[in-house]
């Protein structure tokens, strides 16, 4: 089998283990997509980049949403679809126990998600960035504000983006480990309320056994609030 050939078959199935779910980490999808295919010796220029996945990936949730909203009228849009599965695979992901009892990935998003809602429920963007802050701790824990927002990208507004993009210098400059010229940034920020507000709860979302709603049910008031705030505009 031809190296670029092969290359192709495990990104695309490499991103298909990680859109059903069968895989949440880069490197393991990687791997097993590569020995489902060839028992041979495979070459490192055979092997896909994480971005490469990533962005096969998206092409396959954006494709799996636009069929089911063709069969299904009253199905979730394609961006709600995509948010979705973005987070489903995160309640695989585990977490520092020292810094995050709570456990998983998703668990902690669904806990900030509920906090900020109880202080902000009308707030969309602010509330869709709660739900997303941490998508990207699923695809490179090391960056994962940037690899958030790279596979956020198109699908959220420039303020849920300065939202996410900014939440964890929002906690250096609680904790004291921020520049004063970034603390002053954020301090005149027309949003510092809104980022303040996302940090605070993304401190207080470690608590174990705390209850949530399903994911599922968080997205849905997010669409819901967003069909909503369209029809008062």
């Amino acid at each position: 089998m031809e190296l670029d050939r092969l290359r192709r078959e495990i990104c695309f199935e490499a991103a298909r283990l990680m859109s059903s779910r069968q895989e949440t980490n880069y490197t393991q999808a990687k791997w097993r997509a590569a020995r489902s295919l060839t028992r041979s010796y495979i070459p490192p220029e055979a092997m896909p980049t994480d971005f490469e996945i990533r962005q096969s990936l998206q092409q396959l949730v954006a494709a799996d949403g636009e069929f089911k909203a063709k069969a299904d009228p009253n199905a979730e849009n394609r961006r709600y679809h995509y948010f979705l599965a973005l987070l489903l695979p995160l309640d695989r992901v585990r977490q520092d126990r020292d810094f995050h009892p709570e456990g998983d990935v998703l668990y902690h998003s669904l806990q900030v998600f509920e906090l900020t809602r109880e202080k902000f429920p009308w707030d969309e963007e602010l509330l869709l960035a709660a739900l997303l802050h941490d998508v990207g701790k699923g695809i490179d824990p090391l960056d994962h504000i940037t690899a958030g927002l790279a596979v956020l990208e198109g699908y959220i507004s420039e303020r849920t983006t300065w939202l996410i993009e900014n939440h964890g210098l929002a906690q250096r400059v609680h904790d004291g480990t921020a520049g004063i010229r970034a603390k002053r940034r954020l301090t005149n920020s027309e949003d510092n309320e809104a980022l303040d507000t996302l940090a605070a709860c993304d401190r207080q979302g470690r608590l174990p056994g705390r209850v949530v709603c399903s994911v599922e049910e968080a997205i849905e008031y997010i669409r819901q609030l967003e069909e909503d705030n369209q029809g008062d505009a």
